[in-house]
C-alpha cells in the first residue's frame, strides 16, 4: 500500500491523470467534430444535387426511368421520386434508382415534411439500423418530391477509423506516459528519500555524512541548504562539546583546588601566616568561580535570547574615566601605563552597566596580557571606545580567535576563563553595536561601536 502513497506514486499517477485528461478532451472534440463536418459535407452535396435534379426532372414520365438511372449515377446516391396527396398527406413512390422494393422510404420522414411545408428538407435518417443522409426537393409546379438518399457507412467508417488511431495511440501514449513517468518520478522521490535519510541523521547528531545533490532545481537548492545546515550544526555541536569540556575543566580546578586547601587545613597544624595564606588563595578561587559562573549565566542568556539590554543614552567618557579609576591599582601593581583620552562628551546610546562591562573586559585584557611596562589607552569620541596597548599583538591567524569562547592567549596570565572577549562581543551586538579588533606588531586596538545618540537643537 505504502508503493502507491509516496510521492513517485502520486506524481506518476497525476501525470497519467492529466495525459488521459488530455486525450479525452483531445477525443471529444476531435471525434464528434470530424464526424458533423462529414455529415455535413455529404449532406450539402445531396442537397445541391436534389435541388439541380429537381428542376432537370422531365415532364414526360415515360422518361423517368432513364433519368433515375442517370441522376444516380451522378449524384452517386439513390434517387426516389414522389407522388404525394394531401391532406392528410400520402406519398406514394413513383420511381426508384434502386428497382421496385421501397418499402424503406414509403414513409421517409423528410419526404413527408417537404410534402406538408412545401420546402426543401434534409437531415440524417436510419432505415433498418443503417444511418443515411437526405435531401428532399418539391419539383415546381407539380405534387412530385425527388429524395437523393446515400449511406453513411463510408463517412462514419472514416469516423471510426480515426476513433480506434485515437484510442490505440492514446492508450500507448498512456502507457509510456506511466512508465516515464514512474520511472522519473520514483528517481525524484530517490532524491526526496536521501533528503530524508540525511535530515534523519542529524536529528540523531551525526554530522559527517555530506549531503550531495547535483540537481539546479529546487530540490537540489533544497539538498544544499540541508548541507549548509549539516556543516553549521556540526561546528555547534563541535562548539557545545568544547564549552561543556572547557566549562567543566574551568569548574574542575578551582574546585579541585579548594577541596585541597581545606584538606590541608583541616589535617594538619598550620601557623596562623600559612592559614591566612591559605584563605586568600581559597577567596581567589571562590572569586574566580563566581566569575566564570557569572559570566556562564551570560552566555547562556545570550545562547536563549534572553539577554536583556537599555537603549539610552550613555556617556562614553564617564565609562572610561570610571573603569581607569577601577583598574588603577592593577595596572600600577603590573607596571602598566595607563592613559585617558576623552572629550568632554561622548554620548551613545547602549545600557551603561553593560557598556561597563565591556570597558572592564578590554582594560582586564590589555593588562592581563601584556608584559610590564606596556602602556594602555583608553579614547572616546563620539559612539566608540577604544582601548589601546603597545604591546607584542596577537598572531594574525589568532586574531578573529580572541572572541572565541575559552580561547585564551599566551600573554603574562593565562589563567582566565577565555570568555570575557566573547561575552564583550555579544554584548555589544546586543545593544546594536560592534566590538572589532586590529592588531599588529607593537599595536592592538579593540574598538566598541554604539549608536549616537541623535540630539535635536531646541529653538530659543
Amino acid at each position: 500500500m505504502r508503493r502507491f502513497s509516496g510521492v513517485g506514486a502520486r506524481l506518476g499517477l497525476a501525470l497519467l491523470a492529466v495525459l488521459a485528461g488530455a486525450l479525452g478532451l483531445v477525443y471529444l472534440i476531435v471525434v464528434p467534430s470530424l464526424q458533423n463536418r462529414l455529415v455535413d459535407s455529404r449532406l450539402a452535396q445531396l442537397e445541391r444535387a436534389s435541388d439541380g435534379l429537381a428542376r432537370e426532372l422531365p415532364a414526360d414520365r415515360f422518361r423517368w426511368l432513364d433519368f433515375l438511372d442517370s441522376a444516380a449515377e451522378s449524384a452517386n446516391a439513390r434517387v426516389v421520386i414522389y407522388d404525394y396527396l394531401g391532406p392528410p398527406t400520402a406519398l406514394v413512390v413513383v420511381g426508384d434508382s434502386r428497382g421496385t422494393r421501397s418499402t424503406d422510404v414509403e414513409r421517409d420522414r423528410l419526404a413527408l415534411r417537404a410534402a406538408s411545408t412545401g420546402r426543401p428538407a434534409s437531415g440524417e435518417v436510419i432505415h433498418r439500423g443503417s444511418r443515411y443522409a437526405e435531401a428532399v426537393t418539391p419539383v415546381p409546379n407539380t405534387n412530385t418530391l425527388l429524395l437523393v438518399s446515400a449511406p453513411l457507412h463510408e463517412a462514419l467508417s472514416s469516423v471510426r477509423f480515426v476513433r480506434e488511431r485515437l484510442l490505440i495511440a492514446g492508450a500507448l501514449a498512456l502507457a509510456c506516459a506511466l512508465g516515464v513517468g514512474y520511472i522519473g518520478a520514483l528517481l525524484f522521490a530517490r532524491r526526496l528519500r536521501r533528503l530524508e535519510t540525511a535530515a534523519e541523521l542529524i536529528a540523531a547528531g551525526q554530522f559527517d555524512e555530506p549531503i550531495l545533490d547535483t540537481g539546479a532545481d529546487e530540490v537540489g537548492q533544497l539538498a544544499r541548504t540541508f548541507d549548509r545546515m549539516r556543516v553549521r550544526l556540526a561546528a555547534l555541536d563541535h562548539a557545545r562539546r568544547e564549552f561543556i569540556a572547557n566549562a567543566s575543566h574551568e569548574l574542575r580546578t578551582p574546585l579541585f583546588s579548594l577541596g585541597g586547601f581545606l584538606e590541608l587545613m583541616t589535617e594538619e597544624e598550620l601557623d596562623e601566616e600559612t592559614r591566612r595564606e591559605f584563605l586568600q588563595t581559597m577567596r581567589e578561587q571562590v572569586d574566580r568561580l563566581a566569575k566564570l559562573a557569572t559570566e556562564l549565566l551570560d552566555l547562556s542568556r545570550v545562547d536563549a535570547g534572553q539577554l536583556q539590554v537599555e537603549r539610552e543614552p550613555v556617556d562614553l567618557a564617564e565609562v572610561a574615566e570610571a573603569v581607569v579609576d577601577e583598574f588603577a591599582v592593577l595596572a600600577r601593581s603590573g607596571d602598566h601605563p595607563v592613559e585617558l583620552e576623552t572629550v568632554d562628551e561622548a554620548p551613545a546610546l547602549g545600557d551603561e552597566q553593560r557598556v561597563v562591562q565591556i570597558g572592564r573586559i578590554l582594560v582586564e585584557n590589555a593588562l592581563v596580557h601584556t608584559p610590564p611596562g606596556t602602556t594602555v589607552r583608553v579614547r572616546t569620541r563620539g559612539g566608540v571606545l577604544t582601548v589601546e596597548d603597545d604591546g607584542p599583538g596577537i598572531p594574525p591567524e589568532h586574531v578573529e580567535q580572541v572572541f572565541e569562547r575559552f580561547y585564551r592567549g599566551g600573554g603574562r596570565l593565562s589563567s582566565g576563563s577565555g570568555l570575557g572577549l566573547a561575552i564583550a562581543r555579544e554584548l555589544a551586538r546586543a545593544m546594536g553595536g560592534s566590538l572589532e579588533v586590529d592588531s599588529q606588531p607593537g599595536r592592538t586596538v579593540f574598538t566598541l561601536r554604539l549608536a549616537v545618540e541623535s540630539r535635536k537643537r531646541v529653538p530659543a
